[in-house]
């Protein structure tokens, strides 16, 4: 068998499996929607997470995706595909010693005094080795696993067939965009020379931000599958708050997560869009290490805009005016209803914002970050026809929920509003236009495809 063979037969069995997973979800959506059948679907969704958790590749990384989007699968399932970290079964030495061949040349061992031979960590995409180049630096080699043009390719027919299975039960939030930027930010993700370059360009944007560490990729170690970077010492956020570290600890940690997620966003049009707890370490200085930088969103200045003038309308109660922030985002003939139903969310969103006061970014006994507001303004959307949001909106909105919900588990009590303000000081949006174009330039990240 050849190997494009044995690709194929591995990508058929791969349908076969997730197939399989998506058309339990989609039987059982349908059977209570529809028939009023009732079906366990805490255990029905421990069963997805089995089978998700143990494949390599994007279909777990969608799920963690769709996780952190409100509503777009019932509330069951969300929260144990939340869940996934990301452990994936590591490749074997054999196959790695070929894989890096391919990529650095026959050689490619002399160009290392070190190379462990087991994975250090397994992501959705590829496993992480530890090594050591020849001038003694410790790095950190992300070797990405096999086919994974073909596997994004055949994973994502089966999200598009649950997402439109989904949606003939529940139309309250229309998905034709979601997936489409879905589909492309997880194609960017396979190029790790693109990653490399927003790594470059993540580093430029927070070089001056405290208590934040980017890692460097190392020229002539990187290729499109393969990305060498220096290591970086740090704990696992999880392991971390085990050792149970102190409220001014956690809200270090925290403020130093709203920077480096904010910053380049409000300055210049960029936000990490992958706010996953794996993404994560505690430097042993009590610093962030932000790590995998694969999946990362450019905005016009004008969305951004967008985005405090809708502050700006749920701090003054201005209806008028957040009619024209959405509008502005992208949200196309939505009527006067909705947007007060979708100022529910807003409000949620963007009251730590408004309070100029220490608090936690939660308050009150709920544990699941939003899921009430969501569920609220679920039912509203429902009952007034549903809105289509504009692709823009997906990223933003995973990044204000997932860094939410690592706030919460940190148990971080700041002034949000202090920080916000902070932040947006002296926005301007012809400025961050001229910063966003060098930025990118100087860092070589290539245009969205």
């Amino acid at each position: 068998m050849t190997e494009r063979e044995g690709s194929m037969f591995g990508e058929m069995r791969r349908m076969a499996r997730t197939s399989g997973a998506v058309g339990g979800i989609a039987a059982r959506i349908a059977g209570e929607r529809i028939f009023g059948i009732k079906t366990d679907q805490a255990r029905h969704a421990e069963d997805l997470k089995a089978v998700l958790g143990n494949l390599k590749g994007p279909m777990m990384k969608v799920a963690q995706f769709l996780s952190t989007v409100p509503d777009v699968l019932p509330p069951e399932y969300a929260a144990q595909l939340a869940e996934l970290q990301a452990n994936a079964p590591p490749m074997g030495w054999a196959f790695v010693r070929r894989r890096m061949a391919g990529e650095l040349g026959p050689d490619w061992e002399k160009k290392f005094q070190s190379f462990s031979r087991e994975a250090q960590a397994a992501a959705s995409l590829g496993q992480v080795h530890r090594a050591t180049l020849p001038d003694g630096s410790d790095v950190a080699v992300k070797l990405q696993y096999p086919d994974m043009p073909s596997i994004v390719d055949a994973d994502l027919r089966q999200v598009k067939l649950a997402m439109a299975v989904y949606k003939r039960m529940d139309n309250a939030i229309i998905q034709d965009d979601i997936y489409v930027e879905l589909s492309e930010r997880l194609r960017e993700e396979l190029d790790y020379m693109r990653e490399a370059a927003q790594m470059r360009l993540y580093g430029a944007m927070l070089r001056d931000v405290p208590d934040v560490n980017i890692p460097v990729p190392v020229p002539g170690y990187t290729t499109t599958r393969l990305i060498t970077m220096n290591w970086l010492k740090g704990m696992g956020l999880k392991a971390w708050l085990e050792q149970k570290p102190s409220q001014e600890q956690r809200n270090r940690l925290a403020t130093a997560l709203f920077r480096a997620w904010y910053i380049p966003f409000y300055r210049y049009g960029i936000i990490h869009g992958d706010p996953h707890l794996g993404n994560y370490q505690v430097s042993e200085s009590g610093a962030l290490n932000l790590l995998d930088y694969g999946s990362i969103r450019v905005f016009e200045a004008k969305f951004v805009t967008g985005v405090l003038e809708l502050h700006a309308a749920v701090r003054d109660d201005d209806l008028t005016r957040a009619a024209h922030a959405y509008d502005v985002w992208g949200f196309k003939g939505i009527t006067e209803e909705q947007i007060m139903v979708l100022n529910d969310w807003a409000r949620f969103i963007y009251e730590p914002l408004i309070q100029d006061r220490v608090r936690p970014i939660q308050e009150g006994n709920g544990t699941d970050y939003g899921r009430e507001v969501a569920q609220k303004v679920h039912a509203g959307l429902l009952r007034t026809g549903g809105v289509r949001p504009p692709r823009e909106f997906v990223l933003m909105d995973r990044s204000a929920v997932g860094l939410g919900a690592v706030f919460m588990r940190l148990g971080a009590e700041l002034n949000w509003a202090k920080l916000f303000h902070e932040t947006v000081a002296a926005f301007d949006a012809a400025a961050l236009t001229a910063r966003q174009a060098v930025a990118l330039q100087i860092a070589g990240v290539p245009a969205a495809k």
